[in-house]
């Protein structure tokens, strides 16, 4: 489960090889000049308009391979949500757009399959171009749109690869740029590059539940594994996975739209059912020689990650067990698909193994690994069958950005100096020390790298600044701007900067004697009057929602309109540990609460805070806490919305669900604890219920159930609901109307401003 609003600045963005100065970004110059007038009002119809307050968002930020582009996706200053491929030409200092996503697009509409797997990416509301890939030589670059396959060269010409009327899934260039590869109509394709068709090269199967070269749906959308074939560097093999979805259970999904309904029987593997049968092959790119994979004789696992050595000799496989509490990393044969178990990881007691990209193998045969075996994550090397720490401490390595293994060199961004705020730091790979950091105080950084690490682009934000990017060498010393985004008098964000409101911090105590983090931003306040609070919470695992990051124009649109803008993180959060995170094992809906509370409590101690005037929000895992706090403390929230919330954990998936809670066949007793339903009755404070009627993540299930239930002891809601939405309601007018309707909601039961 991830949390609909989540972004990410520089998204997927990988660099191809090390990169000298380049000059500063500057805007599109055929963008339209903003035109808001300095008196305007924030509020929401402005906030999801276009061009957007924060500012450009580049996304997919790589290098072409001779060093002499920088290529990035651009949105549209006319339309937010359009991306469109342009390139920085070193040579002449000159920004040009590669790829006009609307002159090149056909418009069709995707395929259903597809639609969802950008849902698992999030990125289902993205339009234009959401991915490219550069050819080895650095001449063309592979750009899937509209279901198709193109190559557009730099000389402005573009060849479509593929025209057919079923969409080209899962595109990518081998690595010595000799093939294209895609996955269409569940068999794997792949063809010469130079080539005009591609030919199937795996087997055809008699069932339509089995599919070749994907990734099944807990990996999308649990595992973030999204890849489903993998090549070896020399181009010699390629992993394919197969997996046969038979034996899992069927949902009738309802996508109700506002003219029509169409129903779906979509596998969906809920929490103690069957998962898909996952197998993985090894296979000559023309499909022959192929071999499977030795997985073991437990056919109930996770194919967790697969990666190549760098030689192409070994294929190393991660498997997870159902329980996820032992990750065995295993060694292959491509050519004969035998495997040994190179090592295992084993959780603590109550916790459970997380899974992580933060690793690297090394041209000498060592391994850099994340792991949380000292109770935090960090760094460690294995090498000729040793564990060596390169990191330790009570905070968390957040990333492995870069292995420069000529220098000897680490990059990795963490919390040491602050848990609100990651920097990027650096350590000797041989002997480690203390790591040097990097980059910058008070800003919130991510970065990635070069293959050798020694350039860097560095994304950062704060309270006050929207996401700037730039290179940066390996010392992290800044070069140019990749995208600067100063608030300057063209930025869209210019004419609401002066009542741009200011961000506190601070901490309280939770049962335990953990610090709860918690963030604040308030209105112009008068003397002698009291605020009501619109308290936001996600409160589940994985997500840290305090930050000393830009938190965008929504929370000051909210602020704008009278109100506290609060969020504190509980335990169950990441970044501080197995101990404070492992709490909510077989206890979702506890521990969280009760830090909800406690920071409720704190806001009604406050003078300026009206304690009758506590509002509550939660999309998701936020929208199941807000069911569970009007449960647990009615009387404490002046009102809650609950956005697409779990209402039933045992309507939720297997990986995600059973992570935290168990396999409920063995642990029954921990679901019904957990659960909204049972305490349905409880609910006795004013509730708004949001849903997107196409949802296949949170499906409409768990809200129709918690319907029924507040219907049938008599509970009085109220409730909106988005035809065609699915988990992530959204949309330049939609969310207009989601975040009016909430505030007509708060009107409307007196959670208002003072007069």
């Amino acid at each position: 489960m991830s949390r609909s609003r989540l972004t990410r600045a520089l998204s997927g963005a990988a660099l191809a090889l090390a990169l000298p100065v380049i000059a500063v970004l500057a805007h599109a110059k055929d963008a339209p000049a903003v035109t808001t007038p300095a008196s305007a009002q924030l509020d929401f119809a402005r906030v999801f308009a276009s061009p957007s307050l924060d500012g450009p968002s580049p996304r997919e930020l790589k290098v072409s391979p001779d060093g002499r582009f920088l290529t990035v996706l651009r949105n549209r200053a006319d339309d937010k949500d359009r991306y469109d491929l342009w390139a920085f030409d070193r040579s002449t200092g000159d920004w040009r757009m590669l790829v006009d996503s609307l002159k090149l697009g056909t418009g069709r509409a995707l395929s259903e399959a597809e639609k969802m797997q950008r849902e698992r990416q999030r990125v289902g509301s993205l339009k234009g171009i959401i991915a490219y890939s550069w050819t080895s030589d650095g001449k063309a670059i592979l750009v899937p749109l509209d279901g198709d396959l193109f190559l557009a060269g730099l000389d402005g010409e573009v060849r479509r690869l593929t025209d057919s009327p079923e969409d080209e899934l899962n595109a990518a260039l081998s690595p010595g740029g000799r093939y294209v590869s895609y996955v269409r109509d569940r068999r794997l394709y792949v063809g010469a590059l130079s080539g005009k068709t591609q030919g199937v090269v795996t087997p055809e199967e008699t069932a339509d539940t089995v599919h070749w070269g994907e990734a099944e749906f807990v990996a999308q959308e649990e595992m973030a594994r999204m890849a489903g074939y993998w090549w070896a560097p020399n181009e010699a093999y390629i992993a394919v996975e197969r997996y046969d979805e038979a034996p899992v259970g069927v949902v009738t999904r309802a996508a109700i739209g506002a003219e029509g309904t169409k129903t779906f029987a979509q596998r969906y593997p809920a929490a103690g059912t069957p998962n898909a049968a996952v197998s993985l092959y090894v296979m000559k790119p023309d499909g022959s020689a192929r071999v499977q994979v030795d997985l073991g004789t437990d056919p109930d696992i996770y194919l967790a990650r697969v990666d190549w050595a760098p030689d192409g000799r070994t294929l190393y496989v991660q498997r997870q067990d159902r329980a996820q509490t032992r990750l065995d990393m295993l060694a292959v044969d491509p050519q004969t698909g035998k495997a040994r178990v190179l090592f295992t990881e084993t959780a603590a007691p109550t916790a459970w193994t997380n899974l992580s990209d933060n690793y690297r193998f090394l041209k000498d045969g060592s391994l850099v690994w994340w792991s949380e075996r000292d109770g935090f994550g960090h760094l460690y090397r294995f090498k000729n069958g040793q564990w060596h720490p390169l990191t330790s401490g009570q905070w968390a390595v957040t990333k492995l950005v870069a292995v420069d293994e000529a220098k000897g060199r680490v990059l990795f961004t963490g919390t040491r100096d602050d848990v609100l705020a990651p920097q990027l730091y650096a350590i000797d790979l041989d002997k480690p020390g203390t790591p040097e950091r990097l980059t910058e105080l008070g800003w919130v950084n991510s970065a990635i790298a070069s293959r050798d690490g020694g350039t860097l682009v560095i994304a950062r934000s704060s309270t006050a600044q929207p996401s700037q990017s730039y290179i940066a060498d390996a010392t992290g010393k800044q070069l140019a701007w990749v995208e600067e985004n100063r608030i300057d008098a063209s930025h869209p964000y210019a004419p609401y900067l002066a009542a741009h409101r200011p961000t506190t911090f601070g901490t309280i105590k939770a049962d335990d004697g953990s610090d709860l983090h918690w963030m604040m931003i308030t209105p112009v306040m008068q003397p002698g009057k009291r605020y009501p609070v619109f308290f936001e919470h996600y409160g589940g695992p994985h997500v840290q929602t305090v930050t000393r990051g830009w938190k965008g124009a929504l929370a000051q649109a909210i602020v704008a309109k009278g109100y506290i803008y609060f969020e504190l993180d509980n335990r169950g959060s990441p970044n501080r540990g197995v101990a404070f995170e492992s709490q909510i094992k077989q206890a979702m809906g506890t521990v969280e609460v009760a830090d909800q509370r406690a920071g409720a409590r704190y806001l009604q101690s406050l003078a300026y805070v009206d304690p009758a005037k506590i509002a509550t929000y939660g999309w998701s895992y936020g929208g199941y806490m807000t069911l569970k706090m009007l449960e647990a403390d009615q009387g404490l929230y002046a009102a809650g919305i609950a956005g697409a919330p779990v209402t039933k954990w045992g309507l939720y998936d297997t990986h995600y669900t059973e992570r935290y809670m168990g396999d409920p066949r063995q642990v029954p007793q921990a679901y019904a604890k957990s659960d909204t339903i049972g305490d349905a009755a409880k609910i006795a404070d004013p509730l708004l219920l949001i849903h997107g009627m196409a949802d296949d993540n949170v499906v409409f299930e768990n809200s129709t159930a918690m319907i029924a239930a507040l219907q049938g002891q008599a509970r009085p809601f109220e409730m909106m609901l988005y035809p065609g939405a699915t988990h992530a309601v959204r949309g330049p007018k939609i969310s207009v109307h989601l975040w009016n309707t909430i505030f007509g909601f708060l009107e409307r039961h007196g959670v208002t401003p003072p007069k």
